[in-house]
């Protein structure tokens, strides 16, 4: 009788752990990998800890994230660039890409691309933000409208996205729509070189400054919510302030990428014009 009690207690303790780990088992988070790319090279940071350089992919079992927010951090290995930082969504069984071309700040290129589930499985989708928005948008050689742009009914196949602004370089990206999902795009433009090079000639006479001090600033949304005024027209210059999108500021110098303004409390400093139109 003791042995048959034995025996049952023992079999009872099997059960319950087999059950305890097929229960961990079923809660184990679903990962998701990442592809990092940049020009020139830079160190990856995930959430403050460093992963590796580019170019990057966690794209092996072992060393994918689990679903969820992420912060990545490039810091360019060479040149007196700007680190690149944003927020990510790593999803279940999906690859995340992010591309990034370092230059001054205002003429810096950037990509995120992912994929997000959505209810219907018979649609493939395509979302297109920009910063700056109201860019036009083409897929596939063929105009469909102005960012923030959501396309939908889109055939399951390869594609083409070009984004184009006017004052700014052209930003192409290929993707490949899954049914099912909504293929999320995130462009950041640069500034055409050639036109900055020119309006900070142009700025250079008296005239031009007179005209340039009667023109104003709308400040665009940012990936951060807000834009930092800075001293000296350049990423190194120490913050005198913080704007927000929507707000209208006097324009009273402008340079390569840069917007001269003056705060309410007297303030005058610097904006990139990456995020700031002029008016």
């Amino acid at each position: 009788m003791r042995k048959l009690l034995f025996i049952l207690a023992c079999f009872l303790i099997a059960f319950l752990i087999f059950g305890l780990v097929v229960y961990l088992l079923g809660k184990r988070p679903e990962k998701g990998a990442l592809q990092i790319t940049s020009n020139p090279k830079a160190q990856v940071y995930v959430d403050s800890k460093l992963v590796g350089e580019t170019p990057l992919c966690l794209c092996e079992a072992k060393d994918m994230l689990n679903s969820g927010e992420y912060t990545i951090r490039l810091v360019p290995k060479a040149g007196n660039f700007e680190p690149f930082q944003r927020k990510i969504t790593i999803s279940p069984k999906v690859l995340t890409v992010v591309d990034r071309t370092f230059s001054q700040t205002a003429l810096s290129q950037a990509s995120i691309i992912t994929l997000a589930k959505i209810d219907d499985k018979n649609d493939a989708q395509i979302s297109v933000i920009s910063f700056p928005t109201d860019a036009q948008v083409y897929l596939d050689s063929e105009l469909v409208g102005q960012s923030p742009l959501l396309l939908k009914n889109i055939t399951q196949s390869d594609h083409e996205v070009k984004v184009i602004r006017q004052g700014y370089k052209d930003k192409t990206v290929r993707i490949k729509t899954v049914l099912g999902y909504k293929l999320e795009t995130v462009i950041y433009l640069g500034i055409d070189p050639q036109i900055a090079t020119s309006s900070a000639t142009l700025i250079s006479s008296p005239s031009a400054q007179t005209v340039a001090t009667e023109e104003k600033i709308t400040i665009l949304s940012t990936p951060t919510g807000f834009l930092r005024v800075r001293e000296t027209p350049n990423t190194a210059g120490a913050e005198v302030g913080r704007v927000n999108p929507d707000e209208t500021y006097d324009l009273l110098d402008e340079q390569s990428g840069w917007y001269k303004i003056k705060l309410e409390n007297g303030i005058e400093g610097w904006v990139s014009a990456q995020y700031a139109k002029k008016q």
